[in-house]
């Protein structure tokens, strides 16, 4: 591989870990913690959460989000769902206490997001979207197709 593919490929690294340190600076200027973040997020996009879909959408240990949703159903913000619930996963919605904490962040984030988008135009982030859905496939199987390091 050549020395332009290797800088290409830590660019797109780089951007990507950029991408999710904008969300983290945001949250802690916010006061609340990322992965508590991601809670919300997740609750804001599906109406409700599992700690199955937070630690397979963002690739965290089950431990961290467990500890997570332990804290804010602790805390009165989270009571758990029977609805939503799937066997023995249980899913989780904001009580009235945590749309109310749940709802500055979440308005303050949705404006940024639209800024952002706005900015950028939605052609453009779609086709980013697209296209690093793509490369994730094509990295995944080609990453897994190896066994062995051919070194």
């Amino acid at each position: 591989m050549g020395s332009s593919s290797i800088q290409l490929l830590n660019e797109i690294n780089q951007a990507i870990i950029k991408f999710r340190g904008s969300y983290s600076r945001w949250s802690a200027a916010q006061g609340i913690r990322y992965n508590e973040m991601l809670v919300l997020y997740t609750i804001r996009d599906q109406g409700y959460c599992t700690q199955k879909q937070i630690c397979d959408s963002y690739l965290l240990p089950p431990q961290t989000i467990n500890h997570v949703i332990s804290t804010m159903r602790r805390d009165g913000l989270l009571c758990q769902s029977p609805g939503q619930g799937t066997g023995r996963e249980k899913a989780f919605v904001l009580t009235e206490k945590g749309q109310a904490y749940a709802r500055p962040f979440l308005a303050s984030l949705e404006q940024g997001e639209s800024a952002a988008l706005n900015r950028m135009g939605h052609e453009k982030l779609a086709a980013l979207a697209h296209l690093l859905q793509e490369y994730d496939q094509a990295l995944q199987e080609a990453l897994e197709g190896r066994k062995e390091d051919p070194a």
